[in-house]
């Protein structure tokens, strides 16, 4: 259930924009603010059926987009390879403090260089 919930609130992230603005004030107070049905619906005064269907039918939209578009999963993907290369980092440092040769100092680098371009040719 709260893998559901985080999901609706990254869909919410990259295409909530694309909502109506009812939608968008309840995805809120669901997904940000973490409010239960029931306080959704006394603070918009709507039965908390209708907060119901209208996250319903906004996950349904929302994943739709995610369908067609993709910019979530491309976001995910785009993290992971920057936190390895955050890591690879770490202990490439790590590494430096004991004696290193120059060989393997530039090999490191060019591991570096392919991740990051493995990044950028992501983003085109």
């Amino acid at each position: 259930m709260i893998e559901k919930k985080i999901r609706l609130g990254n869909l919410y992230a990259f295409y909530g924009k694309l909502l109506t603005e009812k939608q968008q004030d309840i995805l809120n107070l669901y997904c940000i603010h973490d409010f239960s049905l029931g306080e959704i619906s006394e603070n918009l005064g709507i039965s908390r059926q209708a907060v119901y269907d209208a996250i319903k039918r906004s996950w349904k939209i929302l994943q739709d987009y995610e369908d067609k578009l993709g910019l979530l999963n491309k976001f995910l993907k785009t993290r992971g390879k920057v936190n390895k290369l955050l890591k690879s980092i770490d202990e490439f440092s790590l590494d430096l403090s004991s004696d290193c040769d120059k060989k393997y100092i530039l090999n490191r680098i060019d591991v570096f260089k392919r991740l990051l371009l493995e990044i950028l040719d992501e983003g085109l």
